[in-house]
């Protein structure tokens, strides 16, 4: 793997944002997680292809950021088209270090008060700059706080019951 931080893709899909970053910036280490066998199985055949030093698993948040391995060590996660911000927040808060960032893609527009600053608090986050590009909105998570190990709740709760 890289020689730089760790950077996970949560939710890649078919391998976006993860793979064209992963083509640019191969001094990291990047993870790119997806629960669905298919687009692991085409994730991992397109990193075969561009000869990428890349990690990619299936799994689902949850049960990633239970994994010793995983659990508070991400330097960066990215997502886009993860889910809704509560639950892409409780999702990216138990990978992520003291210091990390969380990166997620946002409708047009963006609109900060989606990330309410109590409901992050309680994952250890706080709500950093909005990036508006001409394609593009990323709202920039701050993982100023360890996240409780509360977090990551069982598989399914977070969708069902939001932290906000």
């Amino acid at each position: 793997m890289g020689r730089g931080g760790v950077i996970v893709d949560l939710g890649t899909g078919g391998g976006i944002p993860g793979l064209p970053l992963a083509f640019w910036r191969t001094d990291l280490s990047w993870v790119l997680v997806d629960a669905m066998v298919k687009r692991v199985a085409f994730v991992s055949s397109m990193v075969e292809e561009l000869g990428l030093d890349v990690e990619v698993l299936e799994t689902r948040a949850e049960s990633m950021a239970r994994d010793p391995r995983w659990a508070r060590r991400a330097d960066v996660v990215v997502a886009r088209s993860l889910a809704a911000p509560g639950v892409a927040a409780e999702y990216a808060a138990p990978l992520l270090r003291v210091g990390g960032k969380a990166v997620i893609a946002e409708p047009p527009g963006g609109d900060p008060e989606r990330w309410p600053v109590a409901g992050l608090a309680q994952l250890g986050m706080r709500r950093g700059p909005v990036l508006f590009a001409p394609t593009a909105t990323l709202q920039v998570l701050l993982q100023s706080e360890k996240c409780p190990t509360r977090y990551p709740r069982r598989t399914g709760i977070a969708a069902k019951r939001p932290v906000f």
